[in-house]
């Protein structure tokens, strides 16, 4: 009995341990991060990727106990082509500050389904920087067909994660009424 409690007592001060690493792990960045990081600065300016062809595709999108993902500017030529280059993210995610101001706070990679599929049979799914893309399938709140998704909070401290899909520091409080 003594023995096992002694066990128990030792991975439970082992997993205390590794707490600390755990949580540096959301606070420091990572390879992927720093190369959606550096390849995007340019946008931090919202006119930016207007110049540079992305455009509105969704208003500021937010959930009701998860925080919010933010308005997503997408470029469409990359939607119809495999592109998993942390330098060329499909979306660039934006927070509506109370000013009017667009805050860029990060990024998503979106590859559709059967665009996938069409090179990469079942059960094979995409990844990026070893961060594998989940899956949204057909039909979803945006209308899409079914598509793989990761997002990449590279400008907002997400404390659900770096990759997680919603960030609870990210909110659509200030995106403008445009029933009016």
């Amino acid at each position: 009995m003594r023995s096992s409690l002694t066990k128990s007592l030792q991975v439970l001060c082992a997993l205390s341990a590794l707490a600390p690493l755990a949580a540096l792990a959301h606070d420091e960045p990572t390879p992927l991060i720093d190369r959606v990081r550096a390849a995007t600065a340019r946008f931090l300016n919202i006119n930016a990727a207007l110049a540079e062809g992305f455009v509105p595709a969704t208003p500021c999108v937010s959930g009701p106990d998860a925080g919010a993902m933010g308005v997503h500017l997408v470029y469409p030529p990359r939607l119809d082509m495999i592109v998993l280059n942390p330098r060329q993210p499909q979306a660039l995610i934006y927070e509506p500050m109370a000013n009017g101001a667009m805050r860029l706070v990060g990024v998503e990679f979106i590859v559709l389904q059967s665009v996938w599929e069409a090179s990469n049979p079942p059960p094979a799914v995409p990844a990026l920087d070893g961060n594998l893309m989940n899956l949204v399938g057909f039909p979803n709140r945006f209308g899409l067909p079914a598509f793989y998704e990761l997002h990449v909070w590279a400008w907002e401290q997400n404390p659900r994660g770096s990759y997680a899909d919603w960030n609870t520091n990210v909110t659509c409080s200030h995106q403008p009424d445009r029933s009016r």
